[in-house]
């Protein structure tokens, strides 16, 4: 999937998006950033709406599993004292993280790796926290995937995740954000999902349906320039947004926050 992502000049376009509108990149903040790097449903707020539900402190060990850009790893080491781990299967999103974390001086709290969320490069119980964010849609494998996040965790670690998920209506309409058609979109129902991470070792803790504070924007239009999903899905976004709106209306995408327990 990392071909349906990738993005020659990534990291520049985003630079001048944020030169556009006004912001000094000589002295960037998490804040600036913070409509262009939270590459997912809700944005930032959702974003410290998990990181709370996990009770993030100074000093946990996050690996962010999928993490683009880098936006919630910056957020949880500025924000909440955390040294985070981004994995990202997408080149030019773990070049332009890297750019980001640097011009932040986060070097020493964040770090980027090109990665795959399937094979994991770690050692096992290397984090106190796996952090997923709307990384999981492409991913047919289900099983192994939280298999593989239960090994990297060390006993006692914890599951933070936000994702959509299959609604009771079906399917899906298209595009979505993350798919053109139903060929890599592998969306599971809520019960489902949770059957699959007990399955991989984990003890629910919170499961919260996010829907509603996910919905973002009723329009593209209210979408501006230097964020995320313009500057990555560019014309496309329009149809995505409008089918967004609709698969959330009718039931057919939910979206949930949880935490989970590695016993």
């Amino acid at each position: 999937m990392s071909g349906y992502w990738e993005r020659e000049q990534l990291a520049e376009s985003l630079l001048a998006a944020l030169a556009g509108a006004g912001k000094d990149l000589s002295a960037l903040t998490v804040d600036d950033l913070a409509v262009t790097d939270q590459f997912h449903g809700g944005g930032k707020a959702v974003t410290l709406r998990l990181a709370r539900l996990l009770g993030a402190k100074p000093g946990l060990r996050v690996l962010d599993a999928g993490g683009g850009l880098g936006g919630p790893a910056r957020t949880l080491a500025v924000e909440f004292g955390c040294h985070v781990t981004v994995v990202d299967l997408t080149e030019s999103f773990v070049r332009t993280g890297r750019m980001l974390t640097a011009r932040l001086g986060l070097d020493g709290r964040v770090q980027h790796q090109l990665g795959n969320a399937l094979d994991l490069p770690f050692e096992q119980g290397a984090f106190d926290v796996v952090w997923t964010q709307n990384s999981g849609m492409n991913i047919e494998d289900k099983a192994a995937l939280y298999r593989g996040f239960h090994r990297v965790l060390r006993p006692g670690g914890l599951l933070a995740l936000q994702e959509p998920m299959a609604g009771p209506v079906a399917p899906p309409i298209f595009p979505l954000m993350w798919a053109r058609d139903a060929s890599s979109s592998f969306l599971r129902p809520p019960a489902e999902m949770r059957a699959v991470i007990a399955q991989a070792g984990f003890r629910e803790r919170v499961w919260d349906d996010v829907t509603a504070e996910t919905a973002g924007p009723a329009t593209a239009a209210a979408i501006p320039p230097h964020s995320a999903q313009r500057l990555i899905m560019g014309a496309a976004l329009d149809d995505i947004i409008a089918a967004g709106h609709r698969n959330r209306a009718e039931g057919r995408i939910v979206s949930v926050q949880a935490i989970f327990a590695r016993p």
